[in-house]
Formats: C-alpha cells, structure tokens, sequence
C-alpha cells in the first residue's frame, strides 16, 4: 500500500530539519529540541538522520571527520546526532535510523541485482528518490519508546547544507511531499546562522538568505525558519529576515546561545514552535487526561535546565585521551560527565589532556610539564576509548598516577586495557606487557590485551568487525562498588571494541588486587527491546557467577580456565574490574557512556563524580543523590536551589531526584536508557 493509500489516521507526520550557511550549525539540537516539545506534549516521537556521505555508516570514521562514532543497542555505528537524539527523547533507535548515501546505493543496486526493477534503466529519479522515501516510512512506523505503537510524529535531520551536490537527492526525494494531497504531512524547519564579522559591527543576514532561496529552488519551501545566534534575535532583524525571506513573523525563530543545551526546548516553546507544528501539520490535539498521565512535560523539563545551572562547587575532571583537540570525539562521554555531575551537585568542569604530551618526549618538555599539571590538579582522570597507539603510553602513565596517589580513575575500552597493562608492568613485574594491537611479535606471556580471534580483520576488514551493541554483564560479586552502583546482579550496556583483556592473565592479576568484578559471555546483541537470549553452553559458563557460596578469586580461576576462544568454545569476556583498596580505581571494556541519561547518569561516571568530590561514602552509607521535581510547585526551582543551599536540615535536590525515578512516558519497565535486572 502507497503512503497516499494509506489511511490518514495511520500516517505518521514528518518534519525534515535542514541547515543552511555552514554546517554545524545546530541541526541535531533543534532536531531533538523539536522532538522534546512534541513528546512532552503527548505526542510520540522517533527520529531519522540522514548522512548524504558515501560511507555505509560511520565505524571506520576518524574522530576528526564527524566527531565520536555512536553505539546502538543493535551495534549499529552511526552519527554522534542519533545520541543526542537518544538522550534528549529516552527513545531506542536502530541502524536503520540512520541513513547514508553509502547504505541507500547499496540498497537500490542489491535490488537491482536481483532483478526487482525487471529489466528497467535504474536511474537517481526515481529510483533513488523512491528507495529513500521508502525507507523512511518504514523505519518512521517503528515504535522506539518501549510501546508496541507507532510513533506521530518524525523528525528528519538532513546533514550538510541546502546547495551541497550530496544532498540534492534526498531534496528531490521529499519535494514530492509538496503535492496537495501529502502537504499536511510534511513540515520543513530550515536552521541557518546570523554571522556577526567583527569586521562589520552588525549582523547579517545575507547568506541566511541565500540559504531559503537555495532550499526554494531545490523545491521546498521553509515553514519555519530558525535563526542561530551568539545574542539574542533583535526584532527589528526578526522583522528584515522576514521580509526577505517571505515569510510570516511568527515563521522567523531566534536560538541564540545559551547557558545549557536543555534550554533550547524552552526558547522554542517560548516562541511558539509547538503550536506551528500542531497547525502546519494538522496534528490532533492530546487529550488532557493523557497530558497529566504524562510522568516528564516542559514543566520538568524547564526544572532540569535550571538544575544544571544551580550548583557552584566546581568539580575538576582531566579527559585523558588522543582526540582531545576536537570534543565532539568524546561528545557522549561529554555528556555523561555532565549527567553525572548534575547528581553529584556540582558544577563540571572538563579538562582535555592530550595523552601524548604525558610521554615526556625529549624537545617537549614544556608542553610535558603542563600536561602533567592539569592531569595532578584535577579531582579524578578519565581515561576514555581510541585505537591504534599514538598516546597510548602517556595513558599508561597516567593510570600509574591514579594508581599510586588514590585519585579516582575511570577506565572506558581502552582506558580499561591500559589500566590493565600498566598493572602488569608495575605490580606483576612483566616486563614489555603490552596489548597485541599495539606489538604483534609479543611473546605469549606478554600479552595483557589480545584481539578477538573471532573477528577476522584480515578476511573480514575494519568496518563492522568489532564487538558492538547491547551485551550483558553479570557481576561474581555483590561486594564491590560497582555492583552498589548499579543496584543489579545483571547489567546490559553497548560495547564496540576488537580487543580485550587477556583471560590467561586475570587470575592473577586478580591476587594481586585488580579485580575483574564483572563478566560476560559471547552471545548476538540483543535486538531493541527484546529479550537476551544466551547459548546454552554461555549459560552454563556464567552460572558460577551466580553461586555466592564461592569466592570471588575462585570464581575468577573457574571462568577463566573454562572459556573458549570465541571461535570453538564461548569466551568468557572481562567486563568490569575495580582495583582493591582503592578510593575508586575502576574500568569497563563497554562504553557506559552511550546509555546516560540527565535523569539517570551512568553509573560508572557518577561514581567518579561522587568519588572525586568526596561523597562516594556518604551515597552508600544513605545520602541520596540530587533529583529533578516530578511535581509542579510554585515559583522557580532554581530560586529554591539557592535558598536551600546553605541549609543542612533537609537536601531539597536530594529529594526531588529521589521523587524521579521514573521509567518516561511508556509503558512502566520498558523506558529505561539502560537496562538494569
């Protein structure tokens, strides 16, 4: 059935976000912002992000070229937008919901391989055009939410600019939209940049409008049109970028920098966004007993942008990593810091430290000696992922630091393996330990972090080899602090690695204090929403986990001596370690980053705030962490905040994250970021 067959009640509704004057503008905010609006309003929402690039997705990316590659539960790599997209609408996305030119080509020439064009000439029109639009009202019906119902609503983000030759495809694609039969099904939001040379003393506005008259050509015409700005939008230009543009006043929006990302759904619902969303595509009205069923509205919202303003006390976090001149490279491990610090009440600040600067390498020894400053006067180091090994040993030095002067480490992927290696150096007393990533002639008892013979990067190639998606951990032990963090026996997080701690040398490292807390097993990543399903011979490894008759150090010697190699037999994976008699010493070989939520931080990133600013006894002896209100209350929740910040009666923030454990707008269980059991 053709989406002009199908019922109207059935259609979802969608709203194409485009960019004009440069690139990174603002698209993916105002597109989840958007999509915030909507949902806390009662309408559901999913969400597309259109790459025009030619790659098939986004894993052999530099950091350099797009910033961090982003994990889906289904270990799909896809653009860092489809995060913000997650944690802005605690949704679950899949593959498909990022497109490439890259993947669609693919797509139309295996359809034309097997013949299902019957022999026609496959052109970009129509062919292309009608494989795009297809795939978009497929994945648009899927529900992401939790729900089995199909989301209203549709945001698609198309990447670049209006006028690159890369995206003239997908403009053609959706101009078909521009019939009168479909035009109440499509609303195009059109995000463009005010400049503001020094050079001039005023903004301008004439490349903004180069922009419309690119976007008109192509066959679209704006229904609003957002203007990004460093001030806020003056009226009188409101009023110019109006007439010029053709449009109504009330089209024209201004999102002008501000203090936090989570104000940006607050500009637009200020101007009125929601209402012209509501009319240009004819939405049905919520009902107003389902709007006060709602567990997070605006209301909620407006309370979480001012909470991450109201905190003072500042918590200083080094970001020890090889992609430090770009922070989009770490963009989720970014934001679950500040997720994190939000609980912790404290105001974050991040300091990147390259790591290669902490190799003390002879003719830089000033840059040398700063680098190592920032590293000693910050309250906790993170170590994050990367590949290959420039870096790497100024990583190890810095988990060496952590390690001998009780300063709380964080460990992600690779963070975790040099942590690893640097313990084998120093304590073991193996000389040359290294990974196999980094030296391939190590000798066998040198070799702490070997890659995964199963993943076959010489047949197979780099892109979509790696361990990736949604894998579960048990934890051997409920006596450690990661367990206590996570309040579960079994957690589920996002992995995307090719290499992984040696098992032959776990047990002991684990007599010496490193102790891998956590285990997993080889199994397929779990598809969204579904069930885990393990092997039956992964789940008779894992079952000693489960016996709290035998110890720790026991159960580590069993484990390891009984994985396979991941080829014949399941391998036993080393997940989780935490060092012994350490204030907080921790790794991770998943990315925990990729499932933290303003609402609920990840919970190795929030033990590192609490543990760099002196609180992580405090949490588990009963004070509880800071939380949002679920409540409408009169006045400012900010106002409150400092009020009640001198107070040492009551922890107003305490109680109102305590207030908001909630599960979002879905289904109760089913709307949890990250899936605790």
């Amino acid at each position: 059935m053709s989406f002009s067959e199908m019922p109207a009640e059935k259609r979802v509704k969608y709203i194409l976000v485009t960019g004009g004057v440069i690139s990174g503008v603002g698209k993916g905010i105002i597109s989840s912002s958007l999509g915030v609006l909507l949902k806390n309003n009662g309408y559901k929402v999913t969400a597309i992000k259109i790459d025009p690039y030619l790659n098939i997705d986004a894993g052999t990316f530099s950091p350099y070229e797009h910033g961090e590659v982003f994990v889906l539960d289904d270990g799909g790599e896809v653009d860092l937008d489809l995060g913000n997209y997650e944690r802005f609408l605690d949704i679950r996305l899949t593959r498909d919901n990022n497109i490439t030119t890259g993947k669609m080509f693919k797509h139309v020439m295996e359809k034309e391989r097997r013949g299902d064009y019957c022999g026609k000439t496959v052109q970009m029109i129509p062919h292309l055009t009608d494989a795009i639009v297809d795939w978009v009202e497929r994945v648009a019906k899927i529900p992401v939410d939790g729900t089995n119902e199909q989301p209203d609503v549709c945001i698609i983000e198309l990447g670049g600019t209006i006028g690159d030759i890369e995206g003239m495809t997908y403009l053609s694609a959706f101009e078909r939209f521009q019939r009168p039969t479909l035009k109440n099904h499509l609303m195009n939001v059109h995000v463009s940049l005010i400049l503001h040379p020094n050079a001039t003393g005023e903004p301008k506005t004439k490349p903004m409008q180069n922009s419309v008259r690119h976007l008109r050509a192509a066959g679209l015409v704006p229904d609003l049109l957002i203007c990004r700005s460093t001030e806020k939008l003056d009226p009188h230009l409101r009023e110019k970028i109006s007439r010029f543009g053709m449009m109504d006043l009330e089209q024209v929006v201004g999102v002008h920098d501000v203090s936090n990302i989570y104000k940006v759904p607050l500009l637009l619902q200020d101007q009125g966004v929601l209402e012209a969303i509501k009319h240009r595509l004819c939405l049905t009205e919520v009902c107003e007993d389902l709007k006060k069923d709602l567990k997070f509205n605006m209301t909620h919202w407006s309370h979480l942008s001012d909470l991450c303003d109201a905190f003072q006390q500042v918590v200083n976090i080094a970001l020890v990593g090889k992609y430090v001149k770009i922070a989009d490279a770490y963009a989720s491990v970014n934001k679950a810091l500040s997720h994190a610090a939000i609980h912790a009440k404290r105001k974050l600040k991040i300091t990147y430290v390259d790591s290669e600067l902490l190799e003390n390498k002879p003719g830089f020894e000033e840059q040398s000696a700063a680098a190592w400053n920032m590293v000693k006067a910050a309250d906790g180091i993170i170590v994050p992922g990367g590949f290959d090994i420039r870096g790497v040993e100024g990583m190890i030095k810095a988990a060496e630091y952590c390690r001998k002067n009780n300063v709380p480490y964080l460990g992600v992927c690779l963070g975790m393996q040099v942590a690893a290696v640097e313990f084998a150096r120093n304590v073991l007393g193996i000389k040359g330990a290294n990974s196999t990533e980094f030296n391939s002639e190590l000798h066998e008892d040198q070799q702490i972090v070997i890659d995964m013979p199963e993943h076959n990067v010489e047949e197979n190639g780099l892109g979509g080899t790696m361990r990736l998606g949604r894998r579960s951990t048990v934890f051997l032990t409920d006596d450690c602090i990661l367990h206590r963090l996570y309040g579960a026996h079994t957690v589920e997080e996002r992995h995307r690695h090719r290499y992984e701690v040696n098992p032959r040398v776990v047990p002991q490292m684990a007599r010496k204090g490193f102790l891998f807390v956590g285990m997993g097993v080889d199994e397929q990543n779990t598809d969204i929403w579904n069930i885990k399903k393990r092997t039956d011979s992964s789940a008779e490894l894992m079952q000693m986990a489960d016996q709290a008759e035998i110890d720790l150090l026991h159960k580590i010697d069993d484990l390891c001596q009984r994985g396979g190699d991941g080829v014949t037999r399941p391998a036993v994976r080393m997940e989780m370690f935490e060092m012994k008699d350490h204030p907080y010493f921790v790794g991770a070989q998943f990315h925990p980053e990729y499932l933290s939520h303003p609402l609920t931080p990840s919970p190795p990133f929030f033990g590192l705030l609490l543990a760099a600013t002196g609180q992580l006894t405090s949490y588990f002896s009963g004070s509880r962490s800071p939380a949002l209100q679920v409540v409408a209350e009169e006045g400012s929740l900010l106002d409150g905040l400092q009020k009640s910040s001198s107070s040492t009666s009551g922890d107003l923030v305490g109680e109102m994250l305590d207030k908001l454990k909630i599960n979002g707008n879905a289904t109760p269980g089913t709307q949890r970021l990250a899936s605790f059991h």
